[in-house]
């Protein structure tokens, strides 16, 4: 008998014993239930403390180490009076607001994708809410991925048509990618940028106290700890990351210390710069000098850009929390003091930071600048690692070697190649220079033009993913170009005085990048437009025209549907063929990580007698092929469990939709499939069969009955199939790796032909190979080439 709050005699005693309990003891309960909200908060408040302070140490060194070189590129000749160091502090003061507080940390940071940020993620961001993918590899299954968040758009909106208008004008797709790559090549050039000026920055400070050593002594003591800190990074950030943070927390207490003991040794008058009227005064007063000076200015800001790039380990509103409560005012303080220094010390703006430190902490906090300069320079190029790899998976870089370095944080890699080149172009920068005047002026032009990129990519993120009114679009607009594009203009003049350099570097970057692509896409293309048809394939018969030999051939390709060229190419030269066939996809999908029970698709080509297959392998920009040893393990495991599912349909077919499995279904059929271990999503062609219901299937009763229905005759069926593919698979397996030699037409135009018949074919030659990512074994490996031109 259901419960209605009556006892058995009809009266409502037991309602009202209840009504008693909470008469008697409301206070008691009320108590409680606010006493474990207390304490739920406050182990929430606990833990954003801790990430809040863990953040320290991997986002913000590079922009903590500034302090150490403004105050000399701004000034790098002696100050003329007074005013124009308050004019300076001025501009400092609200540099860091308008761009680290304001736009950073509180409008950027929440562009993040799933918590991972930087241009690319940006990037990914777009794709997934606009048909923008210059590679069009997308499939409708994609979208149903747990990671593939992305907000519906109204039909009318002005998002609406923007969507349109990107998706139905190709150029401005690769406009946005073209956007997204200067970006990460300026970052690259970021990571190459500031372990120089960082660390000699930093060992500087031996010749405030030894005027007499020369500054190749200085530049030599850089160039070594600079070779140390790159030929450590195989061992990963994980093993020595837990000292990173108090370091940097000890810095940011230092000069936040120093700069209050300088204000009030040499007066609070500096603390006039928090008016902005000094700004104008300073730049009337000085004119172009002044405007040239802005690149100084520009490096208190550096190390913004690497509060988003460093973003993945840690929620925003930790990082939000850091800058605000210690960040931010320690850097305040630091440039106040030593503007209040400078103020008494005109001719010291050279070594500003170290003669404006207390003699008796002078050598303890010049062991604690060179440690966070260290520090700054491990998190730019753990960033370079990181975005390198997205460019990877983006079909924008050349295949190299990833080794993951720790095992509990996904996003920790390492990248032997890259690493070497930056160590090399670092120290090639530290010694070329041999000043950080030069050095500061590169390193600025680098951070304005990822500060411009990051800006117009928000502001398709403001319209198609916040889906902002257009006011608030033009306000964040016009606020954030006019402070960038007033740096960019400064640091333009300078660019005959080092700010070549980053220019140089992200071009040479640039160009590997678009050429690399390029070529990807001509070959998708080619694959497209030449994949055979499933008619042909029914025209060969049950045994394709050959002989078919025991084993199984994994076909790799690039397509997620169809049968590739590369498959009519070998069986028209080969007169035999394995007797099942797989066709492999590995593809990247634009988000940052796609699950374990998601990652395979599964279908059939053709009947069931031709024995052919399709796979498809997803991954995320930050997954990795080395957390799959077993791939080949897995995808059998898929293979097998697709047939035993089919094995209730009758029919074929080589259509481009797949119906997905959710874990439900997947756990609901542990029983039939005979199998303890963990199964991946499952998708199969819904028009397969004629039987509908298999496609809406959630509840286990439905499915057994299902089963049940099917007969002995289905899985007698299934059995035999299994059992056949088990049996092909013991006679060996063998990868089939198309490659592709792409060449220029003979008409095409003479840059095409440098870029395709040398560039290209250079980056094919040096790039690893297929078989070494999938780790095919070398006596399984069978390579199947063929030319085409573009």
């Amino acid at each position: 008998m259901a419960s209605t709050g009556f006892d058995e005699d009809g009266d409502n005693r037991g309602g009202m014993w209840v009504l008693e309990q909470k008469i008697d003891q409301p206070m008691d309960e009320e108590a409680e239930r606010l006493k474990n909200t207390y304490r739920e908060k406050k182990l929430s408040t606990l833990l954003l403390l801790r990430l809040a302070y863990q953040s320290l140490g991997v986002v913000y060194g590079d922009l903590g180490t500034s302090p150490l070189y403004v105050f000399y590129n701004t000034f790098p000749q002696q100050i003329d009076n007074q005013e124009d160091v308050i004019g300076a502090l001025s501009l400092i003061i609200y540099s860091l607001t308008l761009v680290p507080l304001l736009k950073y940390v509180l409008i950027v940071l929440r562009a993040n994708d799933n918590g991972q940020g930087g241009t690319l993620a940006l990037y990914s961001l777009l794709c997934r809410h606009a048909n923008i993918r210059t590679i069009p590899n997308q499939h409708h299954t994609d979208e149903e991925l747990t990671t593939y968040s992305r907000s519906t758009i109204r039909e009318k909106s002005f998002a609406a048509k923007t969507k349109r208008w990107l998706e139905e004008t190709p150029y401005m797709k690769n406009i946005i990618l073209m956007l997204a790559l200067v970006g990460t090549c300026m970052v690259i050039g970021d990571g190459i940028l500031t372990p120089a000026i960082s660390v000699l920055s930093a060992v500087g400070g031996i010749k405030v106290n030894h005027a007499d050593l020369s500054n190749g002594v200085v530049v030599l003591v850089a160039v070594v700890i600079l070779v140390g800190l790159f030929s450590v990074q195989h061992y990963g950030t994980d093993r020595v990351g837990w000292l990173f943070a108090p370091i940097v927390l000890l810095w940011f207490l230092l000069i936040g210390g120093i700069g209050i003991f300088n204000i009030c040794k040499y007066g609070s008058s500096v603390l006039k710069a928090f008016s902005p009227l000094y700004i104008y005064r300073y730049l009337q007063r000085e004119g172009k000098d002044g405007w040239l000076s802005l690149g100084g200015i520009l490096l208190s800001i550096t190390g913004t850009e690497a509060l988003f790039a460093d973003l993945a380990h840690f929620p925003v509103s930790s990082v939000q929390i850091a800058f605000t409560l210690l960040v931010f005012p320690c850097l305040l303080l630091a440039y106040s003091g030593q503007a209040a220094y400078l103020m008494h010390n005109l001719d010291h703006s050279k070594d500003a930071f170290y003669r404006s430190i207390p003699d008796k902490i002078y050598w303890p906090v010049f062991v604690v600048a060179t440690l966070a300069a260290i520090v700054a320079s491990q998190a730019t190029i753990s960033a370079t690692f990181s975005i390198i790899k997205q460019a990877n998976a983006h079909g924008c870089f050349p295949r190299i070697k990833v080794v993951h370095t720790s095992k509990k944080f996904l996003g920790q890699i390492y990248i032997p190649d890259i690493n070497w080149i930056l160590m090399i172009l670092c120290i090639a920068v530290t010694a070329g220079f041999k000043n950080q005047s030069q050095i500061g002026n590169a390193y600025g032009t680098a951070v304005v033009l990822v500060m411009l990129v990051t800006t117009l990519l928000m502001i398709l993120i403001m319209i198609l993913v916040w889906r902002c009114h257009w006011i608030l679009v033009v306000v964040f607009t016009g606020l954030s170009l006019i402070v960038e594009c007033t740096y960019f203009s400064a640091v333009l003049f300078k660019v005959d005085q080092g700010g070549w350099a980053p220019l140089a570097i992200a071009g040479a970057f640039l160009l590997i990048m678009y050429v690399w692509h390029y070529g990807s896409v001509k070959r998708y293309e080619f694959e497209m437009h030449s994949k055979v048809s499933m008619a042909w394939i029914l025209g060969l018969g049950p045994s394709l025209g050959l002989v078919r030999v025991p084993g199984i051939g994994l076909v790799y390709t690039e397509l997620a549907s169809g049968v590739p060229h590369i498959f009519s190419h070998f069986i028209t030269n080969l007169p035999a063929i394995h007797s099942v066939v797989v066709f492999v996809c590995v593809k990247y999908l634009p988000v940052y990580t796609v699950p374990e029970d998601e990652r395979f698709l599964v279908k059939r080509i053709g009947p069931k007698n031709f024995h052919m297959f399709r796979c498809v392998a997803r991954y995320g920009y930050k997954d990795l092929h080395k957390k799959d040893e077993d791939f080949e393990k897995k995808l059998f495991h898929n293979l097998f469990v697709f047939v035993k599912l089919e094995s209730m349909m009758e029919g074929c077919s080589d259509s481009d939709d797949y119906s997905l499995y959710d874990e439900q279904t997947e756990r609901s059929t542990q029983g039939l499939l005979n199998n303890n271990t963990n199964t991946a999503a499952l998708n199969m062609d819904p028009t397969v069969s004629s039987v509908d219901s298999i496609v809406s299937v959630s509840s286990p009763l439905h499915i057994n009955a299902t089963i049940q229905s099917s007969g002995h005759v289905s899985s007698h069926t299934e059995v035999d199939e299994v059992e056949f593919l088990n049996n092909c698979r013991d006679a060996g397996v063998v990868h089939i790796l198309g490659n592709t030699v792409v060449r220029a037409r003979r008409d095409s135009r003479f840059h095409k032909k440098i870029a395709v018949d040398y560039i290209y074919a250079f980056l094919r030659k040096i790039c690893r190979e297929n078989s070494v990512i999938f780790n095919v074994p070398h006596e399984s490996l069978l390579n199947v080439g063929q030319v085409f031109y573009v």
